[in-house]
């Protein structure tokens, strides 16, 4: 039975919620890098970011190869860069309707008084 495309979007995004994937994912847009790379910039300990890479890689989000005994790691394909562009220009465009939002509540307060 074929999953509803709606369903795989959800498992898609379920995926993708965890911080430490999406650090990696932001990372890995600048290109390939290598695990003790990955642990240097997101400082976490080494298991968990194993796990999260796993994950990654199981998705076929990420890819790795082993260069010798060092493992890096790369976007499997630009349009994983893409949509952490998207989420940042929508978290941009939420943040500013908040901020908007805020600056109202506050005139609203000042002119009450």
């Amino acid at each position: 039975m074929q999953v509803p495309l709606y369903q795989a979007k959800a498992e898609l995004f379920r995926m993708l919620g965890h911080p430490v994937r999406i650090r990696v994912l932001e990372l890995l847009q600048a290109g390939p890098m290598p695990v003790r790379d990955l642990l240097t910039a997101i400082e976490v300990e080494p298991s968990s970011l194993s796990q999260q890479l796993a994950v990654l890689r199981r998705s076929g989000i990420v890819t790795a190869t082993r260069d010798g005994s060092t493992v890096v790691y790369a976007l499997a394909g630009v349009d994983v860069g893409e949509l952490m562009q998207a989420a940042r220009r929508i978290l941009t465009e939420m943040l500013a309707g908040q901020a908007g939002l805020l600056e109202e509540l506050r005139e609203a307060e000042m002119s009450a008084r």
